[in-house]
């Protein structure tokens, strides 16, 4: 087996007003194509970020994520970034709540983690 790249990640969001905004608007992401799924009941909102792509779901009533950020399953996703700084001072423009920032013993890069509208952790790494 040979992977180019991951094509894309899919969420859930409980409130999809709420997540099309954050991501759209707060983290910049461009709207690809959105769909509504009659027969699902459910928004599909199909985003480019970077040079990834993200889809965002909605569904009625999902369970909320479990603990955070050690459950099973994804621990968290991690958006490169040129300067911390900026992009922090950009999320506390947005009334964001933002960690303080860590170094990654492994790699000397910096790093630091926020949460979408659903708890969802985001980390912002410095490459």
């Amino acid at each position: 087996m040979h992977i180019k790249a991951i094509h894309h990640i899919a969420i859930i969001c409980s409130d999809y007003a709420r997540s099309k905004q954050f991501y759209v608007d707060v983290l910049g992401a461009d709207i690809i194509c959105e769909t509504w799924r009659e027969q699902r009941q459910s928004y599909k909102l199909d985003l480019r970020l970077g040079n990834g792509q993200l889809e965002l779901f909605s569904f009625p009533g999902p369970p909320p994520r479990p603990t955070r950020p050690e459950a099973c399953g994804l621990r968290h996703l991690a958006l490169a970034v040129e300067n911390l700084e900026t992009q922090i001072t950009h999320l506390q423009n947005h009334h964001i709540d933002v960690e303080p920032i860590r170094l990654d013993e492994l790699t000397g890069k910096r790093f630091t983690f926020f949460q979408d509208p659903d708890g969802l952790p985001l980390e912002l790494y410095e490459a």
